[in-house]
């Protein structure tokens, strides 16, 4: 079991980075012909990546190459449950990605369309969904495919 975790950090206990907003970078797929784009901001944990990682390895099994384009840089903090106010900052609880809307976070290549569509629709069930419920935006993520966006 890989657990995503940065080697080496500057800081132990960065500021909160938001989500919100669009993506600067990673918007476009580079390396697959096809991926997962996520519509909504959200923060990733290190153990959503990896379930999403172990559940596109089930479906690909050797046909197919997979790169995941996130990785959790950022540390969250949590303080126990019970414990009064001050006495600083909390240890860290887990690891995050942000990914803003707009970001794609999975490409795949060597295989066909329906593997593809399949392994990329059970990952987004291991993803976050925000609880906010936007009327605009039906889905929390989009496959996209590299030959129908040209």
């Amino acid at each position: 079991m890989s657990i995503l975790t940065p080697k080496k950090t500057k800081f132990r206990f960065p500021h909160k980075i938001s989500y919100e907003g669009k993506a600067k970078g990673n918007k476009e797929l580079t390396w697959g012909e096809y991926g997962l784009k996520i519509q909504v901001g959200a923060w990733i944990k290190n153990n959503q990546i990896e379930a999403a990682r172990k559940v596109m390895v089930r479906f690909l099994r050797k046909g197919g190459k997979m790169r995941i384009s996130i990785f959790p840089h950022l540390s969250r903090t949590k303080k126990p449950l019970e414990v009064r106010m001050g006495s600083g900052k909390g240890s860290i609880d887990n690891w995050v990605a942000v990914a803003k809307n707009g970001t794609i976070m999975f490409e795949l290549k060597e295989v066909s369309k329906e593997v593809a569509h399949q392994a990329l629709k059970a990952v987004t069930y291991k993803l976050p969904k925000n609880k906010k419920e936007d009327k605009n935006i039906k889905y929390h993520y989009k496959i996209v495919d590299k030959n129908e966006s040209k």
